[in-house]
């Protein structure tokens, strides 16, 4: 057991299955103590648990590859495969492609004889892959999609997960009278409110070419037809994008958080914006813990205006009975 502290800990979604709608969950405990901490022994080959020291499972197989990187230069020259499959491609990322370099499989230069040769089958391996109506779409979209959400800063989920929104989209053929930018903006939108990261409308209309009145509109019609059982955002999840654009500390953000929680249980934030409910509790605690931002700067990073902030910190300190000293 001497080695087990330096193996990797595995918890209940670690041995589930991910399937194609997110975590498959089957359930691995301990069948002599009902533990559920779990550990790998890769050195050993076994599945170890941590509370009554039972030997589940012998012979594991490592699905790691069976060499080591010490570098990305490394990485890339002894992996043998290519990148994974994503919908954030047209073609999924399944298709070959010409290496712009003039070099054979050697790393030979390729003669100036056999280049003009070369020049046209990457010029027909570019036409090739989009061969349809269909895939000139969502070539088009995807790539939208991609540049909105790097403007944006959007982790790699929530692209894969909007692409998907959109295939769907174009399989059920709502796309017909639409902008083909409004429908990939609503299906960003509706992809950040699913993977927890909310984006408001102005913020996707900001980086879009197409008008918020449009991607609302568009983000109903979308989410409706599909299904897409969507939450109110709550105004937790702005706080710790809002706290870092004002370089606020951590104590800062959890006493934003906790006002926020006690405003839910009183119902203070219904019918309320959850920009504006975020942006008053972080002034709120900005205040508390002496590093007081002002309005305008809690304002210009939240995306509302000061009245809103004004008007929500001073409901939150009432019915909450917070004193604030400005």
């Amino acid at each position: 057991m001497e080695n087990l502290e330096k193996q990797k800990r595995i918890s209940d979604k670690s041995d589930s299955k991910k399937g194609t709608g997110g975590y498959e969950e089957t359930t691995v405990e301990c069948p002599e103590c009902g533990s559920r901490d779990l550990i790998r022994d890769y050195e050993r080959a076994e599945l170890v648990c941590d509370s009554c020291g039972l030997v589940i499972d012998e012979d594991l197989m490592d699905m790691g590859p069976e060499w080591r990187a010490f570098d990305h230069d490394q990485r890339i020259k002894r992996s043998r495969v290519g990148a994974p499959m994503t919908y954030t491609i047209h073609d999924k990322g399944l298709s070959t492609m010409i290496d712009w370099r003039n070099r054979d499989a050697y790393g030979k230069l390729i003669s100036s004889a056999n280049r003009a040769q070369l020049y046209r089958l990457r010029k027909w391996q570019r036409r090739i892959r989009v061969n349809n109506a269909t895939e000139r779409n969502l070539a088009f979209a995807l790539s939208e999609l991609d540049r909105m959400a790097s403007a944006l800063g959007l982790p790699r989920n929530v692209r894969e997960n909007a692409a998907v929104a959109y295939r769907n989209a174009v399989n059920k053929n709502l796309i017909r009278g639409r902008s083909i930018e409004g429908v990939a903006a609503s299906a960003l939108y509706a992809s950040c409110r699913q993977c927890g990261v909310p984006r408001t409308l102005d913020e996707i209309a900001s980086v879009s070419r197409v008008s918020r009145k449009e991607i609302g509109r568009t983000y109903r019609f979308v989410s409706r037809e599909l299904g897409l059982k969507l939450m109110p955002t709550s105004p937790i999840d702005y706080v710790p994008r809002f706290c870092s654009g004002l370089t606020l500390k951590g104590d800062v953000q959890a006493k934003a958080v906790e006002i926020i929680r006690q405003a839910q249980e009183k119902e203070l934030t219904s019918g309320r914006g959850p920009t504006g409910v975020a942006a008053a509790a972080i002034y709120i605690a900005s205040i508390l813990y002496g590093e007081h931002r002002t309005q305008r700067e809690v304002a210009d990073i939240a995306g509302v205006t000061e009245v809103t902030i004004r008007n929500r910190y001073k409901e939150l300190a009432e019915e909450l009975g917070i004193d604030i000293v400005l």
